[in-house]
């Protein structure tokens, strides 16, 4: 068991990982530049990508659980419809992201916080990435199949080269070109779409055989159709609430002040490398979970949870001593900015525990997803956002300042943690009799 978790969770690790490294790349890129409005320009931008990039997550996670348990079942047909499923959708949806973008401009930065120089910078951050949408919700749709089809390698691959294209065009147009936010900007929208284009030709050239399984019929089964959007559906809400809370997070990181903004933004990139480390065994959770409930086998699900949960402990530790201990000098290696860098010191301690109390949600999440079960991500996200994090933030924050919107943060983490092991009897366990 450890032999098929490690196949699919280092590839996985690897082509996570690029991902933060690839925003701290950006960070260290703007962090040195003459003034910490850039790293809140960036900061900002994104949040209305990763609100786009929630609603559309289902494109990879839940294409992820029901090609897994196509695959369980050596269903070649519905494997090769829900691969034209998740695409179509991603390009539509992209395609009408593009014709909608003055209304969610509108609407994005009329709720975004923030001095109006940052926001400046951001909005020309976003005009541009904006057209980077289809590509992006192409990559999640190949990405998540490639998992269901127990294939991490070519995920990695396509992470892997979007990440790096992404680092070396942000270097040239910032550095070389003297651009800024807007160079950024520029660069993740080239490398989006080399990455669609790749994942198109690593299709082509291994699962290409699956195309004479093509049925029309099957592909428009309205059953099928029905089941895929209840179940992306409540992923939809799931990840919503997650970058809702986010969002509100460095919002209100913007309501204190730039330096808080740049600081807290910073420090998530700890956080965001930590859970990009732990869903490499997430995603390997996703794609051996749907295989095992796919093929009836009880015993092998039970084995592979317990597996999972060994290795997210594993890696947590190490990762949380790292983290208190060294903290301070990747710090720096992010910003040489001398406010930012002190202002950051009290809040270093927050960093130290992210990976020990968020393993275990990470993991649960990897378990759900690819037993289909979406409800329960559903409702314990739901929980955890509107009665943890929300009542503790105006609670902690009144007295304790940006300590007290931190240990919100962890309250939240912790309590999916809790409330997914809680449910698991009901919508795991149960799942095969």
């Amino acid at each position: 068991m450890n032999r098929q978790i490690l196949r699919l969770a280092i590839p996985n690790m690897i082509s996570n990982i690029t991902v933060p490294l690839a925003g701290m790349v950006d960070m260290a890129i703007l962090g040195h530049l003459e003034s910490e409005i850039y790293i809140g320009a960036i900061a900002l931008g994104t949040l209305i990508f990763n609100f786009i990039y929630a609603v559309f997550s289902f494109l990879r996670m839940g294409t992820s659980g029901f090609t897994a348990q196509a695959f369980g079942e050596d269903n070649k047909t519905e494997q090769i419809a829900l691969f034209g499923r998740s695409l179509i959708i991603s390009l539509a949806g992209g395609a009408l992201l593009i014709l909608l973008q003055y209304p969610v401009d509108l609407l994005g930065f009329y709720l975004i916080g923030g001095s109006e120089e940052v926001k400046s910078l951001a909005r020309d951050y976003y005009c541009i990435r904006i057209y980077a949408t289809p590509a992006m919700l192409g990559i999640l749709a190949l990405s998540g199949w490639f998992t269901g089809m127990q294939n991490a390698k070519y995920p990695m691959i396509i992470a892997l080269a979007v990440n790096i294209i992404n680092i070396v065009a942000n270097l040239f147009f910032v550095l070389v070109l003297g651009m800024k936010s807007d160079g950024v900007a520029w660069g993740g929208l080239i490398a989006m779409y080399a990455g669609l284009l790749l994942g198109l030709v690593l299709f082509r050239n291994k699962y290409s055989f699956l195309l004479k399984f093509w049925s029309t019929a099957v592909f428009m089964k309205w059953q099928n159709i029905v089941r895929f959007f209840k179940v992306n559906s409540d992923i939809i809400i799931r990840t919503l609430c997650l970058i809702s809370t986010f969002a509100f997070f460095t919002s209100r990181s913007a309501v204190m002040d730039d330096t808080v903004l740049a600081v807290n933004t910073v420090l998530l990139q700890f956080l965001f490398l930590f859970s990009n480390l732990a869903d490499g065994f997430a995603f390997a959770a996703e794609a051996l979970i749907g295989k095992f409930i796919g093929a009836g086998n009880r015993e092998n699900l039970k084995k592979a949870i317990r597996h999972l949960f060994y290795w997210g402990l594993y890696i947590s530790i190490p990762c949380s001593l790292l983290y208190f201990f060294a903290g301070g000098k990747i710090m720096s290696l992010l910003t040489d900015n001398s406010k930012v860098i002190e202002t950051a010191i009290p809040y270093l301690f927050w960093i130290g525990l992210v990976p020990v109390i968020t393993f275990a949600a990470f993991i649960w999440d990897g378990i759900y997803i690819g037993a289909t079960s979406s409800v329960a991500l559903r409702n314990t996200m739901i929980i955890s956002t509107f009665l943890i994090f929300f009542p503790f933030f105006y609670l902690l924050t009144a007295f304790f300042g940006n300590h007290g919107l931190w240990l919100s943060l962890m309250l939240f983490m912790l309590s999916r943690g809790i409330l997914l092991t809680i449910y698991s009897k009901k919508y795991i366990y149960a799942v095969i009799k």
